[in-house]
């Protein structure tokens, strides 16, 4: 599969700028891939299209307030640093992305909050955009990512950012209701539409609902650079699934009963822990898996997700689930229904 098949153009317009009022009224278009349907329906109604015994799996990644803005020492130029993950606990490493990248230089010294209150040297360029920063800060661990949590703000992600800045509603809206560990520096966007009247509905009708952890990196919104799929290199990702999510899953399936998993992180990271045979176990450590066409899912009957960007792995992924041809039809009904994409856009199931 070559990238430029992925590629579709999207109004402006249709950019989610803020979320839905209530989380489960966002809309909901529902993909049969046997009959191929398209039909429309609200978020909540996702409840119709799962039975007694059904498994509902979600990631539950807290993000963390990863979005810096500091000043370079000498010329006062402001620098946005997004911390991607604590290297070294006891010097204060952190692997970073900044912007504009082609102002910071190694041994460059950034300040951060009000009188300075947490410097960082640059010590390394590990790519085009990201650095390796030492934060010089002599106090206890606990206390240093206390600072950090109140300095800074909410990552949403570029295309977002350029039509507004973060906001207070941001901090809440940007995190589903199950986020429970922290690490995250972007949110697992399925999952926001997911309220607890619905996840309420569900225990009533005993679907299972249980969680695993993946934490999203910022690879996700990196663009591909290759026309040729096979060759693109995902960021690794941190994630996690215990044992009794591995069990009720597999139960699940040994049983007969569906599998609706939510947001493509979700999916990346059982297909990550899955065995040939189709049974899911605990894992804990990285994944950089890509998944592309043609690719068999051994586990997933569902999918939730939302109208993600043209080009990128999580479009890419959604395709492979869906059908490529498929999917861009869908698309292309989306836009012309006018449904919000991105972000804080709407959700698709597919069946």
């Amino acid at each position: 599969m070559k990238l430029s098949q992925f590629k579709y153009n999207l109004p402006k317009e249709l950019i989610a700028e803020k979320p839905s009022r209530n989380r489960d009224e966002s809309r909901l278009m529902v993909l049969d891939r046997k009959n191929h349907t398209i039909e429309h329906h609200i978020f909540k109604d996702l409840i119709n299209y799962v039975d007694t015994g059904d498994v509902v799996v979600a990631n539950d990644t807290k993000v963390f307030p990863s979005m810096l803005t500091g000043e370079k020492e000498k010329t006062g130029a402001k620098i946005t640093v997004f911390l991607l993950r604590e290297l070294n606990e006891e010097t204060n490493l952190w692997d970073v992305l900044v912007d504009p990248a082609r102002k910071i230089r190694i041994g460059n010294k950034l300040y951060f909050g009000n009188n300075d209150a947490i410097v960082a040297e640059v010590i390394d360029n590990t790519t085009s955009r990201g650095r390796t920063l030492r934060f010089l800060y002599d106090g206890p661990h606990k206390e240093f990512v206390e600072m950090l949590r109140s300095l800074g703000r909410t990552p949403l992600p570029e295309e977002l950012r350029k039509l507004r800045e973060p906001n207070d509603e941001d901090a809440k809206r940007y995190q589903t209701i199950f986020a429970a560990h922290e690490g995250g520096v972007a949110a697992p966007t399925a999952g926001m539409h997911f309220s607890r009247e619905l996840l309420k509905r569900l225990e009533i009708k005993d679907v299972k609902f249980t969680t695993l952890t993946l934490h999203p990196g910022f690879g996700n919104f990196k663009p591909i650079e290759v026309e040729d799929l096979s060759k693109h290199r995902m960021d690794s990702e941190e994630m996690h699934i215990g044992g009794e999510t591995c069990d009720i899953i597999n139960t699940a399936k040994e049983s007969g009963h569906k599998i609706c998993v939510v947001g493509t992180t979700t999916m990346k990271a059982i297909e990550t822990a899955v065995t040939l045979h189709g049974k899911v176990f605990p894992y804990d450590g990285w994944t950089n898996r890509f998944i592309f066409p043609p690719y068999d899912f051994s586990v997933a009957d569902m999918l939730v997700t939302n109208f993600h960007p043209s080009l990128t792995n999580m479009y890419i992924m959604t395709a492979t689930f869906a059908g490529p041809e498929f999917l861009m039809e869908a698309y292309q009904t989306a836009i012309k229904e006018k449904y919000k994409f991105h972000t804080y856009g709407d959700a698709m199931l597919i069946l």
